[in-house]
Protein backbone atom coordinates (compact mmCIF):
# COMPACT_ATOMS: atom_id res chain seq x y z
CA UNK A 1 0.00 0.00 0.00
CA UNK A 2 2.96 2.64 0.83
CA UNK A 3 6.68 2.79 0.33
CA UNK A 4 9.00 4.36 3.42
CA UNK A 5 12.04 5.56 3.81
CA UNK A 6 14.57 7.67 5.83
CA UNK A 7 16.05 10.58 4.95
CA UNK A 8 19.15 9.44 3.48
CA UNK A 9 17.57 6.65 1.85
CA UNK A 10 19.57 3.83 3.17
CA UNK A 11 16.32 2.10 4.59
CA UNK A 12 13.55 1.02 2.43
CA UNK A 13 10.23 -0.13 3.95
CA UNK A 14 6.65 -1.17 2.50
CA UNK A 15 3.45 -1.07 4.83
CA UNK A 16 0.84 -3.52 3.19
CA UNK A 17 -1.73 -2.20 5.06
CA UNK A 18 -4.47 1.38 3.94
CA UNK A 19 -3.49 4.37 7.03
CA UNK A 20 -6.20 5.81 7.60
CA UNK A 21 -5.62 7.38 11.07
CA UNK A 22 -2.51 9.24 12.34
CA UNK A 23 -2.36 9.79 16.37
CA UNK A 24 -0.44 12.68 17.35
CA UNK A 25 1.56 12.46 20.69
CA UNK A 26 2.65 15.43 22.70
CA UNK A 27 4.67 14.34 25.75
CA UNK A 28 8.08 15.63 26.60
CA UNK A 29 9.71 12.50 25.36
CA UNK A 30 8.44 12.79 21.83
CA UNK A 31 8.94 16.17 21.63
CA UNK A 32 13.29 15.34 22.31
CA UNK A 33 12.84 12.05 20.06
CA UNK A 34 11.78 14.27 17.11
CA UNK A 35 12.52 17.60 17.76
CA UNK A 36 9.37 19.03 17.33
CA UNK A 37 5.91 19.64 19.14
CA UNK A 38 4.76 15.93 18.70
CA UNK A 39 5.53 13.42 16.47
CA UNK A 40 2.41 11.72 14.12
CA UNK A 41 2.20 8.06 14.13
CA UNK A 42 0.06 5.34 12.60
CA UNK A 43 -0.20 2.02 14.29
CA UNK A 44 0.77 -0.74 11.71
CA UNK A 45 0.62 -4.69 12.69
CA UNK A 46 4.38 -5.89 12.38
CA UNK A 47 3.03 -8.64 9.87
CA UNK A 48 1.70 -5.42 7.89
CA UNK A 49 5.65 -3.82 7.40
CA UNK A 50 7.96 -5.17 5.77
CA UNK A 51 11.69 -4.03 5.55
CA UNK A 52 12.72 -3.76 1.50
CA UNK A 53 16.97 -2.84 2.40
CA UNK A 54 18.48 -1.36 5.04
CA UNK A 55 18.30 -3.81 7.89
CA UNK A 56 21.50 -3.16 8.60
CA UNK A 57 21.22 0.09 9.12
CA UNK A 58 18.36 -0.18 11.98
CA UNK A 59 19.50 1.20 15.58
CA UNK A 60 17.52 1.43 19.12
CA UNK A 61 17.43 3.43 21.71
CA UNK A 62 15.16 2.52 24.80
CA UNK A 63 14.15 5.99 26.52
CA UNK A 64 12.08 3.51 28.67
CA UNK A 65 12.64 -0.08 29.75
CA UNK A 66 9.41 -1.22 27.88
CA UNK A 67 9.67 0.86 24.69
CA UNK A 68 11.78 1.05 21.82
CA UNK A 69 12.76 3.24 19.28
CA UNK A 70 14.03 2.52 16.16
CA UNK A 71 15.91 4.76 13.80
CA UNK A 72 18.89 5.19 10.82
CA UNK A 73 21.82 4.56 12.54
CA UNK A 74 23.21 6.88 9.17
CA UNK A 75 20.89 9.60 8.83
CA UNK A 76 19.10 9.14 12.77
CA UNK A 77 15.69 9.58 11.13
CA UNK A 78 12.74 8.18 13.49
CA UNK A 79 11.21 5.41 11.90
CA UNK A 80 8.90 3.41 14.58
CA UNK A 81 8.70 3.22 18.18
CA UNK A 82 7.19 -0.51 19.64
CA UNK A 83 6.40 -2.02 22.83
CA UNK A 84 7.62 -5.18 23.86
CA UNK A 85 4.47 -5.74 25.46
CA UNK A 86 2.79 -5.57 22.45
CA UNK A 87 5.47 -7.41 19.81
CA UNK A 88 2.46 -7.52 17.30
CA UNK A 89 2.48 -3.82 17.02
CA UNK A 90 4.55 -0.77 15.56
CA UNK A 91 4.09 2.83 15.59
CA UNK A 92 4.96 3.83 12.61
CA UNK A 93 6.32 7.79 11.98
CA UNK A 94 3.97 8.56 9.06
CA UNK A 95 6.52 11.34 7.99
CA UNK A 96 8.87 8.84 6.35
CA UNK A 97 5.94 7.67 4.08
CA UNK A 98 6.54 8.50 0.20
CA UNK A 99 3.02 8.94 -1.19
CA UNK A 100 0.71 11.16 0.00
CA UNK A 101 -0.98 9.97 3.14
CA UNK A 102 -4.89 10.20 2.84
CA UNK A 103 -5.67 9.89 6.80
CA UNK A 104 -7.30 11.34 9.46
CA UNK A 105 -6.02 12.95 12.66
CA UNK A 106 -7.89 10.48 15.49
CA UNK A 107 -6.55 12.18 18.25
CA UNK A 108 -4.33 14.12 20.65
CA UNK A 109 -2.66 12.46 24.00
CA UNK A 110 -0.27 13.86 26.70
CA UNK A 111 -2.01 17.35 25.46
CA UNK A 112 -0.62 18.61 28.98
CA UNK A 113 2.79 18.13 27.95
CA UNK A 114 2.19 19.82 24.92
CA UNK A 115 4.73 22.27 23.84
CA UNK A 116 3.76 26.23 25.04
CA UNK A 117 4.72 27.97 21.73
CA UNK A 118 2.27 25.08 19.41
CA UNK A 119 -1.32 26.04 19.71
CA UNK A 120 -3.69 22.92 18.76
CA UNK A 121 -6.28 24.47 16.30
CA UNK A 122 -8.13 21.51 15.55
CA UNK A 123 -11.25 19.81 17.04
CA UNK A 124 -10.26 16.23 17.01
CA UNK A 125 -10.36 14.25 20.54
CA UNK A 126 -7.74 16.07 23.20
CA UNK A 127 -6.30 13.58 25.75
CA UNK A 128 -3.80 14.41 28.52
CA UNK A 129 -2.61 11.00 28.61
CA UNK A 130 -2.00 8.43 26.20
CA UNK A 131 -4.44 6.45 23.89
CA UNK A 132 -3.29 4.57 21.71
Amino acid sequence: MYTASCLCGAIQLKINTEISKVFVCHCQQCQKAQGSAFVAISVVRAQDFEVLSGQEHFGEYYASANKKRVFCKTCASPLYSARLDLPDIIRLRVGIINEPLNAEIASHAFTHEKAVWFEILDDHPKFPKAVC
